[in-house]
C-alpha cells in the first residue's frame, strides 16, 4: 500500500506541476477571459489516459506500479477530468446506459453544485 501511494503521489506531484506550468502558459498566451487553459488541460489529460488505458489493455507494456503512477499520479494530478472521462468511457463501452447517464449527470449537477454551496459556505466562514 505504501509503494502505490508512493507512486501516486509522486506523480500526483509531477501531474500537478504540469498542470499549473501550462496553465499559466496558455493563460498568459491567450489574453482571452474564456478557460482556455482548463479546457485544453482537460482534453490533453483525456487523451493521455486514454493512450495510456489503451496501451495497458493491449497487454503487459506497463507495470501495475507505472500504470497507477501515469493513471492516477500524472493524469490525476493533471486533471481529475481524465479520470471522470475514462470512467464514463468503461460505463459507454460495458453498454451500461444508466450508469453513464446518472454518473455524468450527478458529475455535472452536483459538482457545480458544490462549488457554489461550497462558496456560500465560505462567505459566512
Amino acid at each position: 500500500m505504501v509503494r502505490s501511494i508512493f507512486f501516486a503521489g509522486l506523480g500526483g506531484f509531477i501531474g500537478t506541476a504540469l498542470r499549473f506550468s501550462l496553465s499559466r502558459f496558455i493563460q498568459e498566451s491567450s489574453h482571452s477571459l474564456f478557460p482556455w487553459p482548463t479546457l485544453i488541460i482537460n482534453i490533453t489529460g483525456c487523451l493521455l489516459i486514454g493512450i495510456i488505458m489503451g496501451i495497458s489493455e493491449k497487454g503487459d507494456f506497463l507495470s501495475a506500479d507505472l500504470r497507477l503512477f501515469l493513471t492516477v499520479g500524472i493524469c490525476g494530478g493533471f486533471t481529475t477530468f481524465s479520470s471522470f472521462s475514462n470512467d464514463s468511457f468503461l460505463l459507454l463501452r460495458d453498454k451500461e446506459w444508466l450508469l453513464f447517464s446518472l454518473y455524468a449527470s450527478f458529475s455535472f449537477f452536483f459538482c457545480i453544485l458544490a462549488v457554489y454551496l461550497g462558496r456560500i459556505i465560505s462567505k459566512i466562514m
